[in-house]
Formats: structure tokens, sequence, C-alpha cells
């Protein structure tokens, strides 16, 4: 059985292009099959990183989103959908004039709305605005990032506030943050995950021994915390 795995959060900046390469790193080390699509035009850091596992979609257009359904149906997989901040409208319109949803239901594929969060205003009040509309028709997790932010209470305010009617489909997790300097290293060398905690010096660019041992050890938090929600389904 297919899932359908929306990476998002509508204000920019919150983490969601990581959590999206560490998902398909999840993926990978699994032996789980999956897609990457990557939404994101403006930086493609999906694309970029993970480039033998993902293609590119335009969300303005139907004839591209629809591909998310057409992979999910064609095989079982996991399709991961990297979004952009301020995507929302454009994924509703989606979801609502092609009846996504009941499509979904009939075929029994899953659906996985991962949404970052960074405690702040901007972001506590967009969740605010996303929750009770999607976390009763789909798994909602919220992911409270500690790379971007470590206040979250507000954010717990909203969860607290929705939790009775979701009957069930919300979830929340924290995703540990990395060591800045070791994160910024990865990034600036374009390393894959499994790269950046595995491969010693040959010549090349490389982490050292205590970097990888860092990436090592918060792969290890972040997968526990994708299995809270996945082993569920």
């Amino acid at each position: 059985m297919s899932m359908i795995h929306f990476i998002g959060g509508e204000k920019g900046g919150v983490g969601k292009s990581v959590f999206a390469r560490l998902l398909s790193q999840y993926f990978i080390d699994n032996d789980v099959p999956f897609v990457g699509l990557d939404a994101d035009r403006s930086h493609a850091s999906l694309t970029r990183f993970y480039e033998q596992f993902t293609d590119a979609i335009n969300l303005d257009t139907f004839e591209s989103t629809d591909k998310i359904m057409e992979l999910a149906l064609e095989q079982d997989t996991n399709v991961l959908v990297d979004l952009p901040a301020q995507s929302e409208r454009f994924l509703d319109r989606w979801i609502e004039e092609n009846d996504v949803l009941g499509m979904c239901e009939e075929t029994g594929i899953e659906i996985v709305y991962w949404y970052l969060v960074d405690g702040g205003k901007d972001s506590v009040q967009l969740l605010k605005k996303f929750l009770p509309k999607y976390s009763v028709v789909m798994t909602c997790a919220v992911v409270k990032n500690e790379g971007r932010g470590s206040d979250f209470s507000e954010v717990d305010d909203v969860i607290a506030s929705v939790t009775s009617s979701a009957n069930g489909t919300l979830k929340e997790v924290v995703l540990p943050a990395l060591h800045t300097p070791t994160m910024q290293k990865i990034d600036k060398n374009t390393f894959s995950f499994w790269a950046a905690a595995n491969a010693k010096e040959n010549g090349t660019v490389h982490l050292n021994l205590m970097e990888r041992q860092r990436t090592k050890v918060w792969l290890r938090k972040a997968y526990t915390m994708f299995d809270t929600v996945l082993a569920q389904h």
C-alpha cells in the first residue's frame, strides 16, 4: 500500500528541505521503496542532495502535480513531496478539485502531512489555520524543529486545542538539532546524510571523526522520531 508524505509548513526557514532529506535517507537506510518529488523550485534542495531518487514537480499546474497520485497508484511506494513555503493554497486547490482524499480512501493510499514549525509567532498562526482543516481528514504530524527554535509552548497550545476533534490523526514529534557547524559543512559540500555519517578521508573534503559521530547520533534520534509515527501505519 502506497503512502504519500507531504513535507510542509507555510513559513519559510523552518527546515522543510532538511526534513525531506532526512526522510529520504531513512527510507534508503531501511530499504523502503520511495520516490522524492521536489516542488520547491527556488531552492530544489532535495534534488541537489538526492538527485537519483528525486524528480521535480510544479504545483502551479495540475498536469505536474498529478504525478503525486500517479506514482502512488502505479506501485506500492512512498511518495515524498518537498513543499515550498506558501504552497498550501496550491495544494488545497489540487486536493479539492480532484477529490484526492476520496481517491485515496477508495484505493487505500494513506497520507501523512509532516508540518514543520519553529515556534515563532508566524509559524504558530499558520499552524492554527492549518490543523483544524487537515488534521480531521489525514494524519498530521507537527514537527517541532529544535534546529530552528527552542520554545514551542504556543505550538503545544494550538495542538491541545484541536486534539479532541482530530480523532487520533494528529501527532506531535520533536526533531533534535544537529550541531550547527556540522550541518553547515554537510550543506556546503552537498553530502547526503549517509555520506556525512560514513565517508572517511579519501583525498576529498570529508567530515572528521567527531562530526561523523554527531551526525550518526542525530540520525538515530531522527529515525526514532519517524518510527513513532510510521510504525502505526
